[in-house]
């Protein structure tokens, strides 16, 4: 008798659980603007730090 009183209880509440279904939640995104550097000046530091590690690799090898 408990398990037929359980399993009415328990349908009855996923009946009512799910009786409108699921609605995905619309999220709309902020515009972004992204400005365009014109100047190749954001290049040089990379390059620097390329040619400083190979500096620092270079003169590591020549210790004795």
């Amino acid at each position: 008798m408990r398990k037929i009183l359980l399993a009415t209880a328990l349908s009855a509440f996923a009946t009512s659980a799910l009786a409108g279904g699921y609605v995905a939640p619309v999220v709309e995104a902020a515009p972004v603007v992204v400005q365009k550097s014109s100047s190749s000046s954001g290049i040089w530091i990379p390059i620097l730090i390329l040619v400083g590690v190979g500096l620092l690799a270079s003169h590591h090898g020549n210790d004795k």
